[in-house]
């Protein structure tokens, strides 16, 4: 791919076939290492992808081979669904760079491929046979002496009352949607309503489509013993699909929550357009009989709050809690500045963040986003405020004028609570609300930080690495937007940590390392504290997008932590959802 690092980062190699659809594929990948500065592992480590999902997310040929010059192969199977009616599809085999911080060569390399097609009961030659178009039972009439010119005219009669009737058909459409148009431009609702299968305005092409009956299959009919999440939005089903070959996470949306259609929609055209390492795939959806389903990769580990508190799971480690930090960072950087056009997710919070069987963290639940501003002279979108409570921006939530900043402030809290296993709304000994954000920063002002650390910490973390943290917290948490990082320096941030903690951690981190660093921690400019306008705990809703002109016509739409995604169990199955980074759209 070349030598330079950054570059490298940006782009991936790909490689496209066209093979048949609703068949699985045996694909064999050899590698082997000549080039003389790659001799050891990790010298040159790479993520490989099969039909946009993740085959390997650390590749290292010298490790697996032994050494360089020595060749090696790997095998793995990749099921290829029906879109459609589309014969073929494009199997996509895709190489990418791991992070700089983990590899000595951000590169990747692939030597040569086989494909071979697998037998899944029918013949294998030639593609897939085309659909039945007759009726079963019918039979054509069966005359030895056609009247010619009967059907001559018959053709041409037939061909032009079609014409007139597609022509007509076609008129009345783009008469309703313009009308349809016209409406949600005013009230501020979805173009289209979401409808059933058949007249479904989500196009097949986004991704694929299920119907109901095979969600109740790859659910038990929807049974209660595969729910393994519960909140606002309805339920999440662990299900298996494919023929039991695929494991997925099935969220059935409830009709009385608050993340209606329009949300709905705003998730599948979201996600469907976007790949990346750190962003959850979404597989497909369902909106049949008035349903609205959205299935996506199972992530094995749950969320990241199930891992801080309120759980019986065990702590994390700093260092891997840095690792998790800096994937959703990624993530977001890449919605920011790596897709065509700025993406806010505006609903960033830990039960967002979820971890796959190899605790790769990826950013969830689109269904708030919104396009940022699309040329030079605009700086902000104007919205009604939604987001949850605890992670709202406050000057966004004051103005209603929302940017890729606010993302930044809602990870700052994220990252308090990563740091102090606390959630970001608790409540005090007498009774009164508490906002994390805010008693963070007052610590932090009042040289007391170092007393909110979660206890599984102390003794454990780096003294810079603590010292460089808490200035990324504390950069986010800024009151005035303008003041905070853009997610490019904190990823920065955050990896210069994860590099002073690993350095600390190869000299042999003192016990009592950070003992006593309070003053050195808190030393960092002050941060003016705020206080939430309302403490009531009062949730607020609007339906709708409009302008903002004044301060008094902001309305909240907000999520209760209390209804937020709640893993249950924790079962460690494999996962197929690590997509490559792709921070230039035209890359390809």
């Amino acid at each position: 791919m070349g030598t330079n690092k950054t570059k490298n980062e940006n782009y991936q190699l790909t490689w496209e076939f066209p093979v048949d659809s609703a068949f699985s594929y045996f694909v064999r990948l050899h590698f082997c290492e000549f080039q003389t500065e790659i001799t050891k592992p990790g010298d040159r480590v790479f993520e490989i992808l099969l039909a946009n999902a993740s085959a390997e997310t650390q590749a290292d040929v010298v490790n697996w081979s032994g050494g360089n010059g020595i060749p090696v192969y790997r095998d793995y199977v990749v099921a290829i669904g029906k879109i459609g009616k589309e014969k073929q599809q494009n199997l996509s085999i895709a190489m990418h760079p791991t992070p700089e911080w983990r590899t000595r060569y951000s590169d990747a390399i692939l030597n040569g491929l086989e494909i071979f097609k697998l037998s899944n009961g029918v013949n294998l030659f030639g593609p897939n046979p085309d659909p039945d178009t007759i009726k079963p039972g019918y039979s054509p009439p069966t005359s030895n002496k056609p009247n010619n010119n009967k059907v001559v005219f018959g053709i041409v009669g037939g061909v032009i009352s079609g014409f007139v009737l597609l022509s007509l058909l076609c008129f009345f459409v783009y008469r309703r949607k313009r009308r349809v148009k016209d409406t949600a431009s005013s009230k501020g609702v979805p173009v289209m309503e979401l409808t059933k299968c058949g007249n479904s305005s989500l196009p097949s092409e986004l991704c694929r489509y299920f119907s109901l009956a095979e969600i109740k299959q790859a659910t038990n009919n929807l049974d209660n013993v595969f729910i393994i999440g519960v909140g606002g939005f309805g339920n999440v089903y662990k299900g298996f699909i494919d023929g039991g070959a695929t494991q997925v996470a099935i969220k059935r949306l409830n009709p009385e929550s608050q993340q209606g259609a329009y949300e709905f929609r705003t998730e599948i055209e979201m996600l469907s357009q976007l790949r990346h390492l750190h962003l959850v795939s979404l597989i497909g959806y369902c909106n049949d009989g008035g349903e609205m389903i959205l299935i996506y990769d199972y992530m094995a580990n749950g969320t990241l709050r199930d891992h801080l508190y309120n759980s019986k799971n065990p702590p994390l480690p700093w260092k891997q809690r840095i690792e998790i930090c800096l994937g959703a960072a990624q993530g977001l950087q890449y919605l920011h500045s790596g897709a065509k056009h700025t993406i806010i997710h505006r609903d960033v919070k830990t039960t967002n963040i979820l971890l796959n069987e190899k605790w790769v963290a990826k950013v969830s639940d689109f269904g708030l986003s919104r396009i940022g501003p699309t040329n030079m002279s605009q700086t902000h979108v104007s919205t009604v405020v939604k987001g949850s409570f605890g992670y709202l921006d406050p000057e966004y939530s004051r103005r209603g004028q929302l940017t890729e900043k606010s993302d930044v402030y809602s990870f700052g809290v994220v990252l308090c609570e990563i740091l102090c296993a606390r959630p970001a709304i608790h409540r005090s000994a007498e009774k009164a609300l508490v906002n994390l954000a805010a008693q963070a920063q007052e610590c932090h002002r009042n040289g007391t930080l170092y007393n909110m650390i979660d206890p599984f910490l102390k003794g454990k973390i780096a003294v810079e690495c603590l010292k460089k943290f808490t200035e990324v917290v504390m950069s986010c948490l800024h009151d005035n937007g303008m003041e905070r990082p853009s997610m490019d320096a904190v990823v920065w941030g955050l990896q210069f940590a994860l590099q002073l903690q690993e350095t600390a951690e190869e000299e042999g981190l003192k016990p009592n390392a950070i003992a006593g660093i309070e003053k050195d921690i808190d030393e960092e400019s002050p941060i003016i504290a705020y206080a939430m306008e309302d403490e009531s705990g009062e949730v607020f809703s609007s339906i709708g997008d409009h302008v903002m002109n004044s301060r008094s016509t902001t309305s909240f739409s907000l999520t209760s932590d209390e209804q937020s995604f709640i893993r249950k169990g924790s079962d460690k199955h494999l996962s197929k959802a690590v997509f490559s980074e792709i921070r230039d759209p035209q890359g390809r």
